[in-house]
């Protein structure tokens, strides 16, 4: 299979990635849905806990979860965030599409990042809109409150509740649209409205990259069931 998906790269002038968040877990980020990942770790509901309602009001209870299960400063990109990188820079890869909110597709050095659910990095007053960068609230792993009206701040991602920026997908969309492949990884496909942004894809092949990689109904896929930053450290492009 990794033959066939060094074949699709190479004969291919505009493709473009949709990650998940198995793109970063072999960078020590957990994820959502495995046996490793948070659901399974808190007996609390962790929808309630990352969602608008719980910031608004609980926050120390919003940031308390947040703090210490959403920031992992120390994780660096990997071989899958590298690699995409490269291809951007050989004028492949046009765009990458992520549910990922950490941030390490820019690390690696990817400027066409188009990131559905925020960044981590990016935070802003509710009242005010002044920024904040991430490190001048970590450190204090605090309710952070604005230093200029006194308001609550708040990460710039989208908790469970709110809406996508329609702007991000309307850019995903056409982005999709005109990709002649689309290389989907580290994702199940079950969190929507995201997942459903592949349909617009109309190219002869889809390469789907997970390790346990379900079914795309109606379309040609080739599915390749492997972690995929180690698939990509074997890749000869």
């Amino acid at each position: 299979m990794i033959n066939r998906l060094e074949e699709c790269i190479k004969k291919s002038n505009n493709i473009v990635f949709f990650g998940g968040a198995g793109v970063s877990t072999e960078s020590g980020i957990p994820d959502f849905r495995s046996n490793d990942g948070i659901y399974k770790k808190y007996n609390e509901d962790v929808e309630y806990l990352l969602s608008v309602d719980c910031l608004l009001n609980s926050p120390s209870k919003f940031y308390d979860f947040y703090w210490n299960n959403m920031i992992y400063l120390e994780a660096k990109p990997n071989k899958a965030h590298r690699i995409l990188n490269a291809l951007e820079k050989e004028n492949k890869l046009n765009a990458i599409i992520t549910q990922n909110i950490d941030g390490l597709h820019q690390k690696a050095g990817s400027k066409k990042v188009l990131e559905l659910h925020g960044n981590i990095n990016k935070n802003y007053c509710m009242k005010c809109g002044k920024k904040f960068e991430l490190m001048s609230l970590y450190n204090n792993k605090e309710v952070p409150i604005c230093d200029k009206c006194g308001a609550l701040i708040r990460p710039e991602v989208v908790l469970y509740g709110e809406s996508l920026d329609e702007n991000v997908v309307l850019e995903s969309v056409k982005a999709i649209q005109k990709a002649d492949l689309l290389i989907v990884g580290g994702t199940s496909l079950v969190v929507y409205p995201a997942a459903g942004l592949i349909d617009y894809y109309d190219g002869e092949e889809l390469i789907y990259i997970n390790k346990n990689a379900g079914n795309i109904k109606n379309r040609k896929v080739i599915k390749i069931e492997e972690p995929i930053a180690e698939l990509f450290s074997r890749l000869k492009i």
